[in-house]
């Protein structure tokens, strides 16, 4: 006879659990808050996370079927994570609530009704390599001329057009604020756009933004649609809520309308990501379109000490537009000032950052507790190279090390060629940045330069020039060529001697490599910066094989001394990371590093004299600093070294000058150590 087995719901057993034990006063009203709208202000490290999971515990307790509730998060680990969470606490199976990221949820319902705006429900969904395939075949057959002035390559107008989709911004209005040095051509990248739009639909595919794009676009078109999900998802609950664009802001209200119930979990104080789209006026005028709205805040922090806390609350309220909220904390006792500590020179800020790192690790703190946070990833050069001639192992989570970097390496690959013109991969590298030249055509041009008198001679007097110039490269290439030809001219003296690296550096990008870089890459501003600090710091060297010689030493370690199979938090390394990258970690020890104008803050930020912008780097400073938990150290060196200006003074950061010098406590550096 069959056995009887009884599959148990959340209305099944009301869970058991003591809300008001479990949780502070300030989570308890958010979690059993009643329906409607609701926004919740969740400070830094002030358990946003247990929030979301006790609300969806209380609401599946109250007997709100599972499969009623929606929880839109930003990564599919965390709603992973939540529902685990959840189904723990309550003992019973969740896998009927709807929980994902935007764009998981929007795939879900693309599935069901893709026939309605002329898909086929067995779509593909392309990666970003498949975007970039595709891109390229629409750009292949347009007959757009691309030679005579560099047009976007496709990984470019990939994110030209995600850019446009998120913001739900016009083509041109995207253009123009984002990429000027495109308007040019903007008739011919909005063409693309078209024709790129007409394939994905001919051949039954979609994007990545497409997935959350066309799902909104349904729910616009077909009033049914938008009634049916209305009604399924009777509660909907977003995380980080400060972090959402106007495609995913339009999304949510339409799910939702006026009258639904909306719990919006966020900080407006950690948004930090107007980069690629997002808008901190979502937060900031939720009550606006939810008249009805209540807000709860969250304000006590499980993380710092006082002493940090303090700071954090007094640089954040010069900001004019935020929902005002004060931090405190639960831990208690006496804690550490942070320390505001002026060095000469950027070399001098390394020895120290190093130094004082190598003191707490004897002190007993893990390497894996410590972090140095900076505002971008060139601030990173000076700490990488003393931490790797000391021996204290890193992990970088901004992104490649320094010197692996793809421009990094392709500038080094003019300056390897100019002084050994024997070198056959530097060649291969260099020539291949020519739009019109690939594998094939580098590998005859580099049996051509073989053969030549210039590969062969002692000294190239007279420059490269007549030897590139008489060799056979694609029509198309032809310009690019050339002007190559003059640049690697730059790098040479006339009796043939290597220019010193920050004069090779400079030739090198204001030659070629520029205009590569802004049709190559999305980030062309950050590679720029990368490649100014590079030239600066070659400055200090008279002799172009010496510096090279330091870049090889140095990134042979770099790769002995990377674990590739270890996570962050699994090797016992000090992180090094970009602010950006920092929200949502925390160390024991942070060194917040840079800390002077036009470096943190932005210097763009600063010469456009946008408050929007100020805010924002306020915000990014904010968070950097939230994430210490015992010690936090304020750096920046007072003189820094530049290639074309020489020594410059530098002031110290606006963010730093906001906060009453009784909140931290000085240290004078005797640079004789260093």
């Amino acid at each position: 006879m069959p056995r009887e087995y009884t599959l148990h719901t959340a209305t099944d057993h009301a869970p058991h659990i003591d809300f008001r034990t479990e949780l502070n006063e300030q989570q308890h009203e958010a979690v059993v808050s009643p329906p409607g709208q609701a926004l919740v202000i969740a400070g830094a490290g002030s358990g946003k996370t247990r929030t979301l999971i006790y609300r969806v515990a209380y609401l599946l307790g109250n007997g709100v079927p599972p499969e009623r509730i929606l929880l839109l998060t930003f990564t599919n680990k965390a709603a992973r994570e939540m529902l685990e969470r959840v189904q723990n606490l309550l003992s019973i199976e969740t896998g009927r609530l709807w929980g994902g990221t935007f764009h998981s949820i929007g795939n879900r319902i693309l599935r069901r009704h893709a026939e309605r705006i002329g898909y086929r429900p067995g779509f593909s969904i392309m990666d970003r390599e498949d975007q970039k395939d595709l891109i390229e075949a629409v750009v292949g057959s347009s007959g757009i001329e691309t030679g005579s002035y560099r047009f976007p390559k496709a990984e470019v107008l990939g994110d030209i057009f995600s850019l446009a989709a998120n913001t739900c911004a016009p083509l041109h209005e995207v253009i123009r604020s984002r990429y000027p040095y495109f308007q040019q051509v903007e008739a011919a990248i909005h063409e693309v756009q078209e024709h790129y739009a007409r394939k994905k639909q001919e051949t039954n595919c979609v994007d990545f933004d497409d997935l959350l794009a066309l799902p909104a676009r349904l729910l616009r078109e077909h009033s049914d649609l938008m009634e049916r999900y209305r009604q399924q998802f009777e509660f909907v609950l977003v995380d980080e809520y400060q972090d959402t664009n106007q495609l995913q802001c339009d999304f949510i209200d339409t799910l939702v309308g006026e009258n639904g119930n909306l719990m919006a979990v966020g900080d407006d104080a950690q948004s930090i990501y107007s980069w690629r789209g997002a808008d901190v006026a979502n937060i900031l005028n939720f009550t606006k379109r939810y008249p009805r709205a209540r807000t709860c805040k969250i304000e006590t922090n499980y993380r710092s000490v006082p002493e940090i806390l303090a700071l954090a609350n007094a640089a954040i309220a010069r900001n004019r537009a935020q929902i005002q909220k004060n931090l405190r904390a639960a831990r208690t006792g006496k804690g550490t000032l942070p320390a505001l500590v002026p060095l000469d020179t950027p070399s001098a800020q390394a020895a120290f950052v190093a130094q004082r790192i190598l003191e707490l690790a004897d002190e007993g703190l893990d390497f894996r507790e410590m972090a140095v946070l900076y505002r971008a990833h060139f601030h990173s050069l000076e700490i990488q190279m003393e931490l790797t001639n000391r021996g204290i192992p890193f992990q970088i989570t901004s992104g490649l090390r320094f010197f692996e970097q793809a421009h990094v390496k392709d500038v080094a690959a003019f300056m390897k060629f100019a002084v050994n013109r024997s070198d056959e991969v530097s060649f291969m590298r260099l020539v291949r940045l020519v739009p019109g030249i690939g594998n094939a055509s580098a590998a005859k041009l580099w049996s051509e330069w073989t053969k030549c008198d210039g590969a062969r001679a002692e000294k190239l007097t007279g420059g490269f020039s007549p030897h590139l110039h008489a060799m056979k490269v694609p029509k198309k290439a032809k310009a690019t060529w050339d002007q190559f030809a003059y640049t690697l001219d730059e790098l040479l003296d006339p009796e043939g001697r290597p220019a010193p690296p920050a004069a090779m550096i400079r030739s090198i990008v204001e030659g070629v490599y520029a205009d590569y870089m802004k049709a190559k890459f999305n980030n062309f501003e950050q590679r720029e910066q990368d490649l100014d600090q590079l030239s600066s710091y070659s400055d200090r060297f008279d002799d172009t094989f010496e510096f090279l010689t330091q870049l090889a030493l140095v990134s042979g370690v770099d790769a002995d001394n990377n674990d590739p199979a270890a996570t962050p938090g699994e090797r016992d390394a000090v992180t090094l990371t970009t602010a950006h990258q920092a929200k949502g970690l925390e160390w024991q020890a942070v060194f917040a590093v840079w800390l002077a104008d036009g470096m943190f803050p932005h210097k763009r930020a600063i010469e456009g004299d946008d408050e929007e912008s100020i805010e924002e780097e306020r915000r990014l400073f904010y968070v950097t600093v939230t994430r210490a938990k015992d010690e936090l150290y304020l750096t920046y060196p007072v003189i820094h070294h530049q290639a074309r200006d020489g020594d410059v003074l530098q002031r110290p950061s606006r963010f730093i000058k906001d906060v009453p010098s009784a909140l931290m406590e000085q240290w004078n550096v005797r640079s004789g150590g260093f």
